[in-house]
């Protein structure tokens, strides 16, 4: 079996105010450089980054050149091959030759995800086929099977370890794809659930036992868990729990119990995005940093 030397993790998007993976403006070789010293000094021995593409090719470079002990996870950043009615933000049915299009467009995310890990060989240490990509409600649903053939190509491909992202919730349906896997990656997310700080870790302890009775035979880690600092009125969240106070417990709590046990786990996330969801600055999606997007820390690490 597989094992992940354990280390602290972060998912790492650092993108600042006026950039945007939706426009391409990527972060600066020196803005990099400055985000990674910073991870590097907290202590993160890994970093999770999602879409292969010109981004972690840089963050690959600046790792390299500065020495600088960070390993990274990277997926392709899959999009929806299939239609999503089910996804209550950006529900889509798409005709027979979009599907193609979008299919052809993840294969070559693949192709690129496959020279991104073997020119940065030393940088990258393992592979992901998707993120989130199965669930009913998603907006990036991609069939199991294309999954499944993904992980195949990419261990052929790279030699590098292969897993996919999901939440834990979904792992006990995906058995399929779990047999192609080398690990299994799981996401947990306590405030989605509409919990308070004093049941989330429990919950997180939870979901970690339901996957791994699921596959006793593979290392479970955590690829994505957090705590947001802002939230809207009647988000799906319980309105008064993402504050930074709270935060702070989490953190403190979760590591404790991970640290313990020496479960790796990737914190959702190193930096605060101003480019996701809408206008409204207080949206939870904007605000699940460690850090706020100017790097001035929430609370120390």
């Amino acid at each position: 079996m597989y094992e992940l030397e354990w280390g602290r993790a972060v998912c790492y998007s650092g993108y600042r105010e006026g950039q945007s993976p939706q426009t391409g403006t990527f972060p600066t070789k020196e803005q990099i450089k400055e985000d990674l010293e910073i991870i590097a000094k907290d202590g993160f021995k890994y970093i999770r980054m999602y879409d292969a593409c010109e981004y972690p090719r840089m963050v690959c470079q600046v790792i390299r050149e500065n020495n600088l002990p960070i390993k990274l996870m990277l997926g392709p950043g899959n999009i929806a091959e299939v239609d999503t009615p089910g996804c209550q933000w950006n529900p889509a049915v798409y005709t027979a030759e979009e599907k193609v299009e979008r299919a052809a467009r993840n294969d070559r995310k693949i192709d690129e995800l496959i020279d991104i890990a073997n020119e940065y060989s030393d940088v990258v240490f393992c592979v992901s086929v998707g993120n989130e990509n199965t669930p009913d409600w998603g907006e990036n649903t991609v069939p199991v099977d294309r999954l499944c053939e993904f992980a195949r190509r990419l261990r052929e491909g790279t030699g590098k370890p292969v897993t996919f992202n999901e939440g834990a919730n979904e792992w006990p349906k995906l058995k399929k794809l779990a047999d192609e896997l080398d690990f299994i990656c799981i996401h947990s997310y306590p405030l989605w659930y509409g919990l308070t700080i004093d049941d989330a870790i429990e919950a997180n302890k939870k979901d970690y036992a339901k996957v791994k009775e699921c596959y006793p035979d593979k290392q479970v880690i955590f690829s994505e868990v957090g705590w947001t600092t802002s939230t809207l009125p009647n988000a799906g969240m319980v309105n008064d729990q993402p504050t930074v106070e709270n935060a702070i417990k989490y953190y403190k709590d979760f590591w404790a119990w991970t640290d313990a046990e020496k479960i790796t786990a990737f914190m959702f996330e190193m930096y605060d995005e101003p480019w996701k969801g809408g206008n409204n600055p207080q949206e939870s999606e904007k605000n699940w940093g460690i850090y706020y997007v100017d790097r001035t820390p929430k609370f120390t690490v």
